[in-house]
């Protein structure tokens, strides 16, 4: 932690829920200490009418080498991975404990899925749950912050059953893990509902009847849409639908959490996030609900008590963009200064060496793989 504290003035202050009465923002010691005056010693930074947000939280990515570089570079200070190699996890892990250049991390480690369901041809051999006898064990041996279930993929993979999946629910339950579904289908969404998930992945491109959105509802179900990867993966008459069902889910006083699902194809780390509260508001979310979707909801649904909002005594997470996201949600584009922890990030591109680019090189290999067998198994 840096011994100087820092004095950001003349600014406005998005608290993590609205526009609070703050103008200027004091931290130390990597903590904020309030709306205070400057102290002698401090470095000012004058925001000239610009906006102070929390740190940006990306609830949905998969790690690649420079993941945790590029998203710090956007703006976005924790990521939370919803399942990678171990060694890339574990990587991403000794990085965010040594660098200041690169985002925190959170992980799920590998998901929980049938054997030869999505996504095992990702990373073979890829452990797998059979039956819901299966279930504590594969919890009980999973080293992560988080647990992520996979539901069938329209019945292109074999996939958890009902008795299985409530099965690793309720293991990790026990744990005080959150537990993330992965939804794809109307069906996917059902199952996972029984089965008491905390947090919904995606938002299918197939209409979810109004029952079903009430049982989300009032579930108390946080939602995750990953719009930026929808829209890029299957197209603007499909991605309509989703965004639909995203309407009617905020409207029901759903709780919307900001992923990207990067790097899936057409998206940026760091950068798609930005798209990702675009598509929210294009969706009638407020910019306010927008932006708590990657700062205060996204760290109350995972356990992240100390960060996602601007208050005394929390982490120095903090973002500085110039203009006013409340009123134009593109605003958020314009970082001026990033702080992670009270220390002050640089921001320079991410430039892999031999061994990286060989791991990109890899993963992209893999996805086409996926893709390629998406499209063979679908039904013509």
């Amino acid at each position: 932690m840096s011994g100087v504290a820092t004095t950001i003035v003349n600014a406005k202050v998005f608290d993590g829920a609205e526009r609070s009465g703050w103008t200027s923002v004091r931290f130390a010691d990597g903590v904020i200490t309030g709306d205070q005056a400057p102290e002698p010693g401090d470095e000012v930074v004058d925001a000239q009418g610009g906006t102070v947000l929390p740190g940006l939280i990306d609830t949905h990515v998969h790690l690649v080498p420079g993941a945790l570089q590029q998203s710090l570079n956007h703006g976005v200070t924790t990521v939370l991975d919803m399942f990678s190699e171990p060694s890339v996890v574990a990587t991403a892990r000794t990085q965010a404990r040594e660098r200041k250049d690169v985002a925190d991390v959170r992980s799920a480690g590998i998901g929980a899925t049938a054997p030869g369901g999505h996504p095992a041809p990702l990373y073979p051999p890829f452990p797998t749950v059979a039956d819901a006898r299966q279930a504590e064990r594969f919890v009980a041996d999973l080293t992560a912050d988080h647990l992520k279930v996979f539901s069938g993929v329209g019945g292109l993979w074999p996939a958890l059953d009902d008795a299985t999946m409530t099965a690793l629910v309720a293991a990790a339950h026990a744990r005080g893990l959150v537990v993330v579904g992965h939804v794809s289908s109307p069906a996917g969404v059902a199952q996972v509902v029984s089965a008491g998930v905390d947090v919904m992945a995606h938002v299918p491109a197939q209409t979810l009847g109004d029952a079903l959105v009430r049982r989300i509802a009032d579930a108390g179900i946080a939602v995750g849409p990953t719009l930026a990867t929808v829209r890029n993966t299957l197209g603007a008459p499909l991605c309509s639908r989703a965004e639909d069902n995203l309407r009617r889910l905020a409207e029901a006083g759903v709780t919307l959490l900001a992923g990207t699902d990067a790097p899936n194809p057409g998206t940026v780390f760091g950068e798609s996030l930005h798209q990702e509260l675009e598509l929210l508001v294009r969706c009638g979310v407020t910019p306010a609900r927008a932006l708590a979707a990657a700062t205060s909801a996204a760290a109350r649904v995972f356990g992240l008590t100390d960060r996602g909002r601007v208050a005394p005594g929390l982490r120095a997470d903090l973002v500085l963009v110039s203009g006013e996201p409340l009123a134009d949600i593109t605003a958020t584009r314009s970082v001026e200064r990033i702080w992670r922890a009270g220390e002050e990030c640089e921001r320079r591109p991410f430039v892999p060496d031999a061994a990286e680019a060989a791991q990109l090189e890899a993963f992209d290999a893999r996805i086409e793989k996926v893709v390629a067998e998406v499209r063979a198994r679908r039904p013509r």
